[in-house]
């Protein structure tokens, strides 16, 4: 779409409001709206004006102008404002260099795509995250000096059996078997249709949607593939549109990885695969199926998993998430059809254009942006170093006797752990400028910071329970 044909739509759907969305460090949505009458040719050239030191993570105070630049072939009408309003996805660039903004998501995802073009290998990387959410009928929590608490609750749950709910009609989704199951014990179709036809409208390819394993309101949406920065804009849409279709129903949705202890928490499983000249890079006669590039890619991505944890599982729930016993991809080893391991291959069609891998690792706390290119650079440098995946294990990894298991490579136990990995091991997203070191060393001490040790320095809940009688 070009600028030109945006004005067009904007004036086809009579568009008032024009909303402008960028990604902030850590991977929340931020807009801001002008009336409709500046969207004009020359904004895409100009771009808009804000302030870049209020945004978490970016610049300095005495370093605060930035501009939005507005990217034409994102253009969609929001399907929740009362006023019709067009938004548009924005870079970030310097008002003063001209030059593209380091640490937003959007241009280091639209860098890790120029380089693997600039390696020769390939010229499309198609991602395809499986995001799954929660969506409760009631959440509170509140922390500070003297307290602190959490409660979610969902009419599903099954905490709820026994709930005096004026009247309880029973139907409640028993722990870990919330996957596929009919109304009225899935309460949720009719909200996942809607939030599917409002993302079909907002111009997102959608395969299915269903209940997932949790108790307690878990559910998944899946995308079809896209190419890597395109499906970073999808990702940002669809939890938009996933929030505000639950809200609009008196509920709320949360892409939060472990909101609910003792059951399943919610991934993201990503699907990445190569393409060359509309030709796919994967398909071969290796192990189940695959080219050499893309068991390679697969070593890569394996050799470099504890870092590239630091962006697919950016928060401390993360890992309440990746523990064993709940379906949950500890063990960093590949296999074919086998949830158990972090790197599955999925076989449900022979076709070359369906070979893929599929990392189980991640979860939906992700900045898309950055955890799309983090295991895009992984796995090229598997690919640039011939790097071997290891033999597969197409076994139930969860069974192996201890010793064993003892022998696979772990992802990281904490977000502590997983920083720590990065901090050793990046020397791989630096390649082509597309994570600079200054990307890397923020995203370390703002997690470290605001995250890692902010959790420290509080009394925990359950502490009380453990250690209130000593």
């Amino acid at each position: 779409m070009t600028p030109k044909e945006v004005i067009a739509l904007a004036k086809e759907n009579g568009a008032k409001i024009l909303d402008l969305r960028f990604l902030d460090f850590p991977g929340i949505w931020q807009h801001t709206s002008y009336p409709i009458s500046e969207l004009t040719e020359d904004c895409f050239k100009e771009g808009f004006g804000f302030d870049g030191s209020s945004i978490r993570g970016w610049q300095a105070i005495n370093e605060s102008d930035m501009l939005l630049m507005p990217q034409a072939d994102t253009a969609f009408m929001d399907p929740f404002r009362a006023v019709p309003t067009l938004c548009l996805i924005c870079n970030i660039q310097d008002p003063v260099t001209g030059s593209d903004y380091t640490r937003d998501p959007r241009n280091i995802a639209k860098k890790s795509i120029a380089y693997l073009q600039s390696t020769g290998i390939a010229d499309t990387c198609f991602c395809g995250p499986e995001a799954e959410f929660f969506v409760f009928d009631d959440v509170r929590y509140d922390s500070n000096e003297h307290e602190a608490f959490y409660h979610v609750d969902s009419i599903e749950g099954a905490w709820n059996t026994g709930t005096y709910e004026e009247p309880n009609l029973g139907h409640k989704l028993r722990y870990k078997e919330g996957y596929f199951p009919c109304s009225p014990s899935d309460t949720l179709m009719d909200i996942r249709t809607e939030m599917v036809l409002r993302m079909i409208e907002a111009g997102i390819d959608v395969e299915c949607h269903h209940h997932e394993v949790s108790t307690g309101g878990q559910c998944e949406i899946d995308m079809r593939f896209s190419p890597l920065v395109e499906m970073g804009d999808k990702l940002m849409k669809y939890k938009y549109i996933i929030k505000n279709v639950a809200a609009q129903h008196g509920k709320s949705a949360t892409f939060m990885p472990k909101p609910i202890w003792n059951d399943n928490g919610s991934g993201m499983h990503t699907h990445m695969s190569l393409w060359k000249d509309g030709q796919p890079l994967f398909a071969g006669d290796g192990y189940a199926g695959l080219s050499e590039t893309a068991l390679h890619a697969i070593g890569g991505v394996l050799k470099h998993a504890r870092a590239v944890c630091a962006f697919t599982n950016p928060s401390t729930n993360s890992y309440k998430r990746l523990v064993p016993g709940f379906e949950a991809p500890v063990n960093l080893a590949m296999s074919q059809r086998n949830r158990s391991a972090s790197v599955r291959i999925p076989v449900y069609s022979p076709s070359p254009k369906a070979k893929r891998f599929e990392f189980r690792c991640p979860d939906p706390s992700a900045n898309g942006y950055l955890a799309f290119s983090a295991l895009l650079m992984a796995a090229l440098d598997g690919i640039q170093n011939k790097i071997d995946p290891g033999k597969p294990l197409d076994v139930n990894i969860y069974d192996l006797d201890p010793e064993t298991a003892a022998g696979i490579p772990k992802t990281p136990g904490t977000l502590e752990e997983a920083l720590t990995a990065l901090q050793d091991d990046h020397a791989f997203l630096l390649k082509g400028d597309v994570f600079t070191q200054d990307v890397v060393d923020t995203w370390i001490d703002y997690k470290m910071e605001n995250e890692v040790n902010a959790l420290k320095l509080r009394p925990h809940p359950y502490e009380f329970s453990m250690y209130y009688d000593i």
